[in-house]
């Protein structure tokens, strides 16, 4: 990591030499715009409106319009500022942590103890810990002034930039003239699903899915080319049997949902092992089919066909045999 400030703490009279990094990062992919037509890279130019030429940045200096008149200040005048020229975290008020408003809260920064001797440091966030206070400060970076929390996470100190005041906006929209009824029994509906879904906040359960299928996107053009079948690198999306409709019995929304849940819930739950004799069940061998008795009655039957045959066959020269020997017997007569 690389310090993006070097100042200091004021804590009353004591004085705690610190270094500021960034503790978050963007995890979005960088997407450049190119030309539909050819695929060429579309760059934005700073061009002046008065002489047509490019401008660098090193020329580029910070102007106010009021509507008539254009006031321009320099790079120089604008560093000269007193707030600007300030290193110093000062710290303002200690409050409890539940007054602060997380909407008013922004970018979050860790704060490295700079000096040999990191006591001073130490001492900061062990009185932060015990006292379970939460420290409001004021300080100036990057050319603005800004408010500030500071606490203590994971033993080290993070500085947290507010927004002003006046920077928040109000919920100034239309709001309805007269509040709907709420029921005793909806009430208890929506809190007994409340408490189906209660769980310890885990961040590391959860992920950006847009930037995964993003990224799936363009791992399969990589591999397949400029041709891609959706369906074939996402799979089918099945929409659900109420998309789009309106849900109007609210009951009946709040008891689909607490059904939805419980089955998830039990789904997931292992399935119980079964008995013994279940298994030793299973693991006899399978009796013989009836099918092969069958085989062996057909068999059966055809051998004896084909003795009857036999039989058959030998008939006609038996009485061929008794015909013959009877004529015999009347010629010695004669």
């Amino acid at each position: 990591m690389r310090a993006i400030w070097t100042g200091s703490i004021a804590f009353g009279l004591v004085n705690v030499p610190v270094k500021a990094y960034g503790a978050t990062s963007d995890h979005d992919i960088d997407l450049h715009q190119v030309h539909e037509k050819d695929g060429g890279r579309i760059r934005y130019q700073r061009r002046c409106e008065i002489c047509g030429e490019k401008v660098s940045y090193k020329d580029i200096d910070k102007a106010y319009d009021d509507g008539e008149q254009t006031v321009v200040l320099t790079d120089e005048e604008m560093d000269a500022l007193p707030a600007e020229k300030s290193r110093e975290i000062e710290v303002v008020q200690f409050v409890p942590a539940a007054q602060i408003d997380p909407l008013t809260l922004e970018r979050s920064y860790y704060l490295e103890a700079d000096s040999k001797s990191p006591k001073a440091y130490e001492l900061l966030r062990r009185t932060l810990e015990d006292t379970e206070k939460t420290a409001i400060v004021r300080f100036a970076l990057r050319q603005k002034t800004r408010l500030g929390v500071l606490r203590v996470r994971d033993k080290v100190l993070v500085l947290q930039a507010m927004m002003w005041a006046d920077e928040i906006r109000a919920a100034d929209f239309a709001v309805p003239e007269t509040s709907p009824r709420i029921s005793a029994q909806e009430l208890k509906m929506s809190a007994s699903l409340v408490e189906q879904f209660s769980a310890d906040f885990t961040p590391e359960d959860f992920e950006d899915d847009y930037q995964v299928q993003l990224r799936t996107l363009i791992e399969a053009k990589l591999a397949e080319g400029e041709a891609l079948d959706t369906d074939a690198t996402f799979g089918q999306q099945e929409s659900g049997e109420d998309s789009g409709g309106e849900v109007i019995d609210l009951m009946e929304a709040l008891k689909r949902s607490i059904d939805s849940k419980s089955s998830k819930s039990s789904q997931a739950k292992p399935a119980k092992e079964k008995p013994a004799k279940e298994k030793a069940a299973k693991a006899k061998p399978a009796k013989k089919s009836p099918a092969k008795k069958s085989t062996s009655k057909k068999s059966t039957s055809a051998k004896t066909g084909s003795s009857t045959a036999k039989k058959t066959e030998r008939a006609p020269t038996t009485q061929k045999k008794k015909k013959a020997s009877s004529a015999t017997d009347k010629r010695k007569e004669a």
